[in-house]
């Protein structure tokens, strides 16, 4: 019985992800940039979306909560890292992304709420990808 509650739950909770990752990525592609990516699995963890507007390859993490604070305050220290680390992965493994400046944004998400892209969010991580972002 709790088991398939929990189960429920988390079908659910991802349901909802996927549909915030598709708005977020609507939005950036409204804000000019192309979507190269859902869900990208990596040896060094999933991104939401890979973007690209210029030379600028966005590596996005998106969440959705009941606020935006809540969104914004939603990825940890060590998720930072994981995404720091796939992203320079994925930088480093796919031709035509090498040369391009790698940058960690976030999108938060709330309900009745216009959403907030925090380009460069973590900007004491950029450093680890060797180029500016």
């Amino acid at each position: 019985m709790v088991a398939s509650v929990r189960q429920a739950r988390g079908a659910a909770a991802r349901k909802l992800g996927r549909r915030a990752e598709v708005f977020a990525a609507l939005w950036l592609m409204a804000k000019g940039y192309r979507i190269l990516g859902f869900r990208l699995a990596t040896p060094l963890g999933e991104i939401d979306l890979l973007a690209q507007r210029g030379q600028t390859l966005a590596v996005v993490e998106v969440k959705q909560r009941t606020t935006i604070e809540d969104a914004l305050d939603a990825v940890t220290p060590t998720q930072r890292d994981r995404l720091r680390r796939a992203a320079a992965h994925l930088a480093a493994h796919r031709q035509g992304l090498r040369d391009l400046s790698v940058r960690l944004d976030l999108i938060a998400l709330a309900p009745g709420r216009a959403p907030r892209h925090l380009p460069n969010a973590w900007p004491d991580l950029g450093s680890s990808f060797g180029g500016p972002a």
